[in-house]
């Protein structure tokens, strides 16, 4: 086994939640004054990193907590409109089941992410760390490593944004960028020492060792 202890990110890397995002942007645009994105706009933001798409967007800072919480609960409304990618739960199941202890950490609700996982799910992620600050990942990650006992050189933080990665570094994890996520491909993939994961099954694969198949790719 090569990690003890995986973090997942949520949204865009569990769950399929880019569709709602882009369904529901431009509502709050409206609602809190900043610019809307419209369809050209989307591949030129998905190479972006958070900050980038704030200045981009013309936010002030402040207002960032409110729209995270505004999302939220648009969420809630909607939550069976999200659902995990495929192949998921039985990636959770795998890890759990050898002994991997599981994390979430997510700017999204506990609930929200409860509700999505399933029941079944839920009962697998260890420790959840939810309702994140859009740029606090580090604090959780390293109350998460803290909880669980495991080193940070026995961790991977798995996620789909550049932030994500930012964070890892900032607590000495591994990190592992999904390509199916919310971040174009290519602006993970020139990020230095980070795994680089196609497919689900390179996660297990990275975490479990090299008795499974479809090993993941170093960026």
């Amino acid at each position: 086994m090569n990690y003890k202890l995986v973090i997942f990110d949520f949204d865009g890397t569990l769950a399929n939640s880019f569709p709602f995002f882009l369904n529901n942007i431009n509502v709050l645009a409206a609602t809190y004054n900043f610019k809307r994105v419209e369809p050209d706009d989307v591949d030129t933001l998905r190479g972006l990193d958070a900050r980038q798409m704030i200045s981009l967007a013309g936010l002030p800072a402040w207002k960032i907590p409110f729209i995270a919480r505004s999302f939220i609960r648009l969420m809630a409304r909607d939550i069976d409109q999200i659902t995990l990618f495929d192949g998921i739960s039985g990636l959770l199941k795998q890890l759990s089941a050898n002994g991997v202890q599981l994390a979430i950490v997510s700017s999204n609700s506990k609930d929200n992410v409860r509700q999505v996982l399933g029941p079944d799910n839920a009962a697998l992620i260890r420790f959840y760390e939810c309702g994140t600050a859009l740029f606090g990942k580090q604090r959780k990650f390293r109350k998460v490593i803290s909880k669980s006992g495991v080193a940070p050189s026995e961790t991977l933080c798995v996620g789909d944004e550049l932030r994500d990665i930012e964070a890892a570094r900032l607590v000495n994890t591994a990190f592992g960028a999904v390509s199916w996520g919310f971040t174009k491909p290519d602006a993970l993939q020139v990020q230095p020492d980070i795994l680089f994961f196609q497919t689900v099954g390179d996660i297990a694969s990275a975490v479990l060792g090299n008795q499974f198949a479809d090993k993941p790719q170093r960026a």
